[in-house]
């Protein structure tokens, strides 16, 4: 059980058997009356999100989710087939399923799924991702006074601002929480 003391962004909590990940929270202490704890859910199974509130020091319910690493194969149409990194099983996985992770998507990069009654309801990208320039525009010279930006199109379609010293062929890391760009890896 979790305490309302305890919520945070992206915790996972279950509301009536259904798993839900903290979106945003804000701590009430209204003039009269008990503080009060009000949130913004989303559902793990459908994406809905919900606005609930919770008084002060309310119990909220651990839901029974399993962990796996796996690791991304390739697509078949509009599924993905990742690899449990320990058992060697193979599972597809939809468009839906996979999510915001997408566009951070590449061969053999290894993800966590979260599972809640043997049924994958959530992929987790790792906070940072490396992925080649697959196309960029030359920068402009005399262009970086005020340490300019370009796009940059990234190995896996995502489309990201770039320092303009960054050319086609060069690896980047991108954090995938921002979805911003971090630095150039050599």
């Amino acid at each position: 059980m979790y305490s309302t003391a305890e919520f945070k962004k992206g915790l996972k909590v279950e509301l009536e058997g259904v798993p839900y990940t903290i979106v945003d929270f804000q701590h009430v202490k209204p003039g009269k009356g008990g503080a009060f704890v009000r949130t913004k859910l989303k559902s793990l199974l459908t994406g809905r999100v919900l606005d609930q509130t919770f008084r002060s020091g309310e119990k909220v319910k651990r839901p029974d989710l399993m962990e796996r690493e796996m690791q991304y194969l390739y697509r078949e149409g509009d599924s993905f087939c990742m690899m449990d990194n320990e058992t060697y099983d193979q599972m597809m996985l939809s468009g839906d399923q996979v999510g915001e992770v997408l566009p951070y998507l590449t061969e053999n990069l290894t993800v966590k799924i979260l599972f809640f009654n043997q049924q994958p309801v959530a992929v987790e990208a790792p906070l940072f991702v490396e992925l080649a320039v697959a196309q960029a525009d030359p920068g402009m010279k005399g262009d970086t006074a005020a340490g300019g930006t370009k796009p940059a199109t990234l190995e896996s379609g995502l489309i990201l601002q770039v320092p303009l010293f960054i050319n086609e062929g060069d690896r980047v890391k991108v954090d995938t929480r921002t979805g911003g760009y971090i630095e150039r890896v050599k």
